[in-house]
């Protein structure tokens, strides 16, 4: 692998065309598999939650967890090849604040693009998946309102997700955005709120993004400008 390939993240779409309400699938999860074996994001007609590591692809619906058809289809996906570049163990109680402050003194600048890993033990983890729509579709945050939430307690299993600057909020989620699966790869989503006992966090960076848009006519067509973009994604997340 070179080592530019080894900083890429390949995403698929945008986050502000999710909230627009651009749901349809446009590339499927086997050539997906193709730009690395590590990430995360959602279906066809925003049908629940996708997470991938270890070159492992799982489809997460009414917080239970399956493996994907490599035929399914993506309207948004963040993928990447994963590596250990900065490792640190925590095993102590921290909540998602205190978690994400350590990672930020982590990160050598909030100015780049970085993958996350973490591994362990979580007293507690809340999540959501958002549920297939039909057309003509909704924005996000109408879809999300509806979205069912679950929580597990004293589990194992993985967070796998990025970190995207401030200054490209609308392409990626700013800050933290990490999708859950239990250690029997039966259940999870996306992450509302997290509480860590014993973890690895691993995290590495990412300087070069391949953003890759669509030419869908709901693409073209869409509103892309008239969103509050940060007050959309606190609410749709």
């Amino acid at each position: 692998m070179s080592n530019k390939e080894k900083l890429t993240i390949h995403q698929t779409s945008t986050m502000i065309a999710l909230l627009d309400g651009v749901f349809d699938g446009v590339v499927t999860y086997k050539d997906l598999a193709k730009k690395g074996d590590f990430g995360i994001g959602t279906f066809n007609q925003l049908d629940g939650e996708m997470i991938a590591f270890d070159g492992e692809f799982y489809h997460i619906a009414d917080g239970k967890a399956a493996p994907i058809s490599e035929d399914a289809k993506t309207p948004f996906a963040i993928m990447t090849t994963f590596y250990e570049d900065i490792s640190y163990r925590v095993e102590k109680e921290m909540n998602r604040e205190q978690l994400e402050t350590l990672m930020n003194e982590l990160i050598p600048s909030p100015n780049l693009f970085y993958a996350v890993r973490i591994d362990g033990k979580f007293k507690e983890v809340k999540t959501r998946t958002v549920a297939k729509q039909e057309k003509p579709y909704p924005s996000m945050v109408d879809a999300a309102a509806d979205q069912p939430t679950f929580t597990s307690s004293d589990v194992n299993g993985t967070l796998a997700g990025f970190y995207t600057p401030e200054y490209s909020s609308g392409i990626g989620v700013p800050g933290y955005h990490l999708h859950f699966i239990d250690e029997y790869k039966k259940e999870g989503g996306h992450v509302l709120d997290i509480s860590v006992q014993d973890v690895t966090i691993q995290i590495c960076k990412k300087t070069k993004l391949n953003l890759n848009l669509s030419e869908t006519s709901e693409f073209l067509s869409a509103n892309l400008e008239d969103h509050d973009v940060e007050e959309e994604i606190a609410t749709a997340e």
